[in-house]
Order: C-alpha cells, then sequence, then structure tokens
C-alpha cells in the first residue's frame, strides 16, 4: 500500500475557522472539518480534518486504504489540534474512521468521524463519505415559517419515535421515504401544525430511542440515507407541517468508536466522574467550559437547522445541564467556583447557544425540556434568562395526570391541581405536554392512567385532552394518544392502528381533530398562550363538584372563549356563570358529544345571556355541564 503524503493544498480550515473554533464560537464548523470533497493537481479526493490536540499520530483508515493506519497520515495544523490531509481516491458511499495513537499511556483508537455526514447502520460503526446535496421543494413554506412558530401562533405538535409509528405487516420499521406521505397524510388530517421527532441522530443502542447520540452530525442509516430524511422533511413541510427535532446537548454514550476519550484524554467530557459521567444514565458529560465543544455543539445544532430545514429544536433534560448536582447525593459532585449547585458553564453555554440560533435563523424555536423551577429560561438573555423560545410545562403535566388519575369521588380533595398552574403560567413560555415519558417503563398509556369503568376511561380522556387545548400553553400530544393507544408505548413494535376499527377510538381521533380545528381557527384560543391576559378564572373555586371555569381572549375584543370543565360523571343542569359580555354564547365544542362517543349531554348549540348577577358580574349565563366532559363557547355578540 502506497503511503499518501498529507497535503495542505485542499484545506478548507482558514486561518479564521481556527480562531473561531479554539475561541469556542465557530457556528459552521462542519463546513470545515470532517471529509469534504477535493482536488488537488488535477487529482479527485477529499480532504479530511478531526480535532485531537492530544495525538501522538492520525491517519485516515478506510476503504480507500484497506483500512492500513499507516497509508494516508494527516498532519497537525499547527497549534490548534486539528489534524488535517488530502486523500485521493475516496469517493461517496466509502467508509472511513480515524486512527488515533495518543501521546498518553500508549492509547491507540479507531474512531468514527464527529463531524460525518453519515453513519453505517449499527452495529457496524464506521463513518460514511457522503454528499448533502438535496433539491428542496419547500421555498414556500420556509418564506412563511416565522409567522407559524411565533408565540401569537398556534403550535399543536405531535411528538412520533420514527421505527415504531407504523411498522410493515412483518413488523419491519417503514424508512424515511415510505414514512413521509403517511406521516404528512396523518398530521394534515388530524390538524397538526408541526411534527416533533425523537432524535434522529445516530445512536448504537435503538432502545435509548436516540437520546445516546454518537452521530451528532449524522442521521441514524436505520431508515436511510439523509437525503431520505430531507425528503420526510421536505414531504412534512409541503403539506404545511413544520418539523422540530429532539436534540441532546446534556450527554452522550462510552461506546469506544464515539466521542468518550477521543484522543486519549477525556476532550469532549469532563476527566473527574462527579462532572463528566451522567449517573442516571451512564453517559459522559460534555465539557462545557471547554470553547472547542462549544463550537461543535454550536455547530451541531445549526447543522439540523440549516441543512435539514429543521423548524426548531426541543433540548432534551436541560435540567440536567443546569445543576452540578442532579441526581447526584452528596459528596458526588463538585460545587462551581462561588460554591453553589448552579454549572455556570452549562448556563453560559445555552445562553451563548440561543442567541446564536436566534440571529442565524431568526425564524425556529428552541425548546427547553427543563423539569425544575428554573427562572426565566424562556426569557432572553439580556435580562438574565436562558434565551429559550418555549419551555415544557412539567409541572402542568404531573399535577393534571395525578388529579385525573384519581377516582372522580376524591377529586374534590385535590383540586389545587388543577388550578396551581395559573400561579406560575406567566412565568415562562409555555408547551403543554402530553409525551413519551409518560406513556412508558410502567407508566401505561393515557387511557389506562383514566379511573372507571369503559365509557368513565375514554371520557377522562378526551376531558384531559380538551383542558389541555383550552389552557394557555402550545400543545403536543405523543403519538398513539390521539386515537386512545391502549397499550403502553413500545419502541419496538407499531402502533395499534387497528383500534381506530372500535368506535370509541375512533371518537377520540375525531375529537383531537376537532380540538386541533378550533385551536387553530380560533384566535383566542392561541393569540396569548404566552400571554397571562389571554386568561380569566370565571370560576376557579368550586371543588366541591370539581368544576372550573375559564375565559380566553384573543388579541382583539371580538375574540372570546368561555370554557367549562365537569371532572366528575354526574351532569350539571342550570349551572350559572358569570360572563364578561352579553349576547348569545354559541357551543362550538362539547367532548359528550355522541360524535365523539359521549354521552350527547349539551346546550342546544347555545345559550343567552342574562342580567343575573353571579360570579361578582351582572350578566351570566345558565349552562348544561356533561360528566366528565368539557365544553367550549364562543361569544357571537355583534
Amino acid at each position: 500500500m502506497t503511503t499518501t503524503p498529507p497535503t495542505h493544498a485542499a484545506s478548507l480550515l482558514r486561518p479564521e475557522d481556527v480562531y473561531l473554533f479554539n475561541e469556542g464560537t465557530h457556528a459552521r464548523l462542519y463546513e470545515r472539518l470532517g471529509a469534504h470533497p477535493a482536488e488537488v493537481d488535477g487529482t479527485p479526493g477529499f480532504t479530511f480534518a478531526v480535532w485531537a490536540p492530544n495525538a501522538r499520530s492520525v491517519g485516515l483508515i478506510g476503504d480507500v486504504n484497506g483500512w492500513d493506519p499507516k497509508a494516508s497520515p494527516l498532519r497537525a495544523r499547527e497549534s490548534s489540534g486539528i489534524w488535517e490531509g488530502f486523500v485521493p481516491g475516496v469517493k461517496p458511499g466509502d467508509r472511513y474512521k480515524f486512527a488515533i495513537a495518543s501521546r498518553h499511556r500508549g492509547y491507540r483508537v479507531a474512531k468514527a468521524d464527529p463531524l460525518a455526514f453519515r453513519s453505517e447502520p449499527p452495529p457496524a460503526t464506521a463513518s460514511i463519505i457522503w454528499d448533502l446535496a438535496y433539491d428542496w421543494g419547500d421555498t414556500e413554506w420556509m418564506s412563511s415559517r416565522r409567522s407559524r412558530s411565533s408565540l401569537d401562533a398556534p403550535i399543536a405538535t405531535y411528538e412520533v419515535h420514527l421505527g415504531s409509528w407504523m411498522r410493515t405487516p412483518g413488523g419491519i420499521p417503514l424508512s424515511y421515504r415510505d414514512l413521509a406521505p403517511r406521516l404528512a397524510e396523518h398530521a394534515t388530517r388530524m390538524g397538526f401544525t408541526h411534527v416533533e421527532l425523537l432524535p434522529v441522530m445516530e445512536h448504537p443502542f435503538y432502545g435509548s430511542w436516540g437520546y445516546q447520540v454518537t452521530g451528532f452530525f449524522s442521521p441514524t442509516a436505520r431508515y436511510g440515507t439523509p437525503q431520505d430524511l430531507m425528503y420526510l422533511i421536505d414531504v412534512l413541510h409541503r403539506h404545511g407541517i413544520g418539523v422540530i427535532l429532539d436534540w441532546v446537548p446534556s450527554h452522550f454514550p462510552d461506546d469506544e468508536h464515539g466521542l468518550g476519550y477521543f484522543d486519549g484524554t477525556h476532550l469532549y467530557e469532563h476527566e473527574d466522574p462527579r462532572r463528566g459521567r451522567h449517573p442516571d444514565w451512564q453517559s459522559l458529560i460534555f465539557n462545557y467550559g471547554r470553547n472547542e465543544v462549544r463550537s461543535f455543539l454550536l455547530s451541531s445544532a445549526m447543522f439540523w437547522l440549516t441543512e435539514y430545514h429543521a423548524d426548531g429544536l426541543r433540548f432534551d433534560a436541560v435540567a440536567s445541564m443546569l445543576y452540578l448536582d442532579y441526581s447526584r447525593r452528596e459528596g458526588e459532585w463538585i460545587p462551581n467556583e462561588h460554591g453553589g449547585r448552579e454549572n455556570l458553564e452549562a448556563i453560559s453555554f445555552l445562553r451563548q447557544l440561543n442567541e446564536t440560533v436566534y440571529r442565524l435563523e431568526p425564524d425556529v424555536q428552541t425548546i427547553a425540556e427543563e423539569s425544575t423551577s428554573w427562572p426565566l429560561v424562556s426569557r432572553p438573555t439580556d435580562v438574565g434568562g436562558l434565551g429559550f423560545g418555549l419551555k415544557w410545562d412539567m409541572g402542568w403535566m404531573h399535577d393534571t395526570l395525578r388529579y385525573l388519575s384519581r377516582d372522580p369521588i376524591d377529586r374534590k380533595s385535590h383540586h389545587g391541581d388543577l388550578t396551581f398552574r395559573q400561579f406560575y403560567a406567566g412565568a415562562e413560555n409555555f408547551v403543554l405536554p402530553l409525551s413519551h415519558d409518560e406513556v412508558v417503563h410502567g407508566k401505561g398509556s393515557l387511557l389506562e392512567k383514566m379511573p372507571g369503568d369503559e365509557w368513565q376511561r375514554f371520557a377522562n380522556l378526551r376531558l384531559l385532552f380538551g383542558y389541555q387545548y383550552a389552557l394557555a400553553g402550545k400543545k403536543l400530544l405523543f403519538m398513539g394518544n390521539e386515537f386512545g393507544q391502549r397499550r403502553e408505548w413500545a419502541h419496538e413494535r407499531s402502533l395499534d392502528w387497528h383500534l381506530l376499527e372500535q368506535p370509541e377510538h375512533a371518537g377520540v381521533l375525531r375529537w383531537v381533530q376537532d380540538l386541533n380545528r378550533i385551536y387553530r381557527d380560533e384566535p383566542a384560543l392561541h393569540e396569548k398562550d404566552a400571554d397571562p391576559a389571554g386568561f380569566e378564572w370565571m370560576e376557579p373555586d368550586d371543588a366541591s363538584i370539581s368544576i372550573v371555569a375559564f375565559i380566553r381572549t384573543g388579541l382583539t375584543s371580538d375574540d372570546i372563549i368561555l370554557v367549562a370543565c365537569n371532572f366528575t360523571p354526574v351532569p350539571r343542569s342550570n349551572y350559572r356563570l358569570g360572563v364578561p359580555r352579553g349576547g348569545p354564547w354559541r357551543e362550538i365544542l362539547n367532548s359528550d358529544a355522541h360524535t365523539y362517543g359521549g354521552s350527547g349531554w349539551g346546550n342546544l348549540g347555545g345559550l343567552e345571556t342574562a342580567p343575573t348577577l353571579s360570579h361578582g358580574r351582572k350578566l351570566s349565563v345558565a349552562l348544561t355541564l356533561p360528566p366528565l366532559a368539557c365544553v367550549f363557547l364562543k361569544n357571537v355578540a355583534a
């Protein structure tokens, strides 16, 4: 095998790239490091560049040279820590790795390219040379998506795990291209505005659902090529559906071919396990204080937003980044320089990342899954916030599911679980999530959580969704929730689509369809999702019979909707509520309607306001509140 001498003739690294990388501000690193086509003296090939500052030598190994670590050595780029070189004869589709010999303890390892655009299907671990060229057809979507992702726009998200959403009759997951028309049709028919994909970045263990990432620039090959994923996103965009990607900057697995102990040192992670290893997931924690790691993660975020046209990133496990003592006992963590538990480096990094994203891609949203009461998560960095656009309201989810899992006779003693949210609802820009985390690990499906007989369980489920859509906040439903999946979610099997042949499940589907429609069509239900002025209690305190009622308003005074919820199986007739405006109130949704599987109680299409004092108001209406149901009434006064 002839040794190919390295050359900088085809180097993509400019001095300013090295400077920004080492400074921790490079947000397009994927254009410089990794593998890129080049030509030297008329000879085609690829340039390769990898960060390994503690290596004694780095060589390109792969199909092009018979995996010989001495055949294609790379050369250190001054003091940058980067090794680079041009290798002729390499072509798209070739497999490769970096053979690294460390200066420390004689450590040798073959590492996948941290910035590879494509990876071998697991359990194989090599990187693959690839060109990301794709002819996008989503120009109309991209030009209008700012208005679709704004805080006053309706955002109803359908959360999906691609490998288990729908499978072939033989149980094989569908490819990106096979999923595209099916998922787009279903999301469109259901009225969702966005689809959120559990991590599609390459991961060695399928059972991690994608949350143990090794390919931070590489979509998983389980479902096809990078262009196949682009096609899926393109098709969703052409159907008017936005795409949010789950992204995991909080930890990574310690598989030998991945980022861990990359050059014989703890390059990407902290060396001390009290900071560098996550006790829950037995994974490694990024060193957010290292500038080059910041550039790597900044670039990964921008890569998916830019090259894959993602409309947002949902950051997983943000709380684990913010607290040095997260899931650790006394003595298992190291305080910060002030003696506190806050991870100052992670806080600084998150602020930098959000500032970078919104500066370079202002039409997208960043969303934090942050499970504590950390302040100002979705507030601008210049007022001390973390800079996210939205935050999951985990408190609402836990309180509401706990409340609804109780027997209705006991709910009156736990009424605060329904009303507590309004004490903090204006503190953040919230998403109300009913996500995958609530239907796994023995928790059962949402339907299984509901008490009572078969009818009551479905009524409770419809009530849960109605209450979610009525409150201020963007919406998120995990796949299967929309038709009342009975079994707990399992990543190795398809959803039980055959349940839609049963009328009670078809009724839930129609209910979610209509909730999405009215949420999208009625400004009062979405324009002030992030504005406390968009919500007003009419009746928060009727714990004795477990009833709440409230008003939602839009940006104009004409948009006003009254929502009343009865959390007991006893229908309530002539229930009087004070209202802020006279005239007729039209019943626009009722979860107890026959079409949804309900018993048919209701208000005969609408109500007239009476000059009767109630709830401190001079005007009121007398409603029929169906059992275990919610009703939406729109004021239609001229």
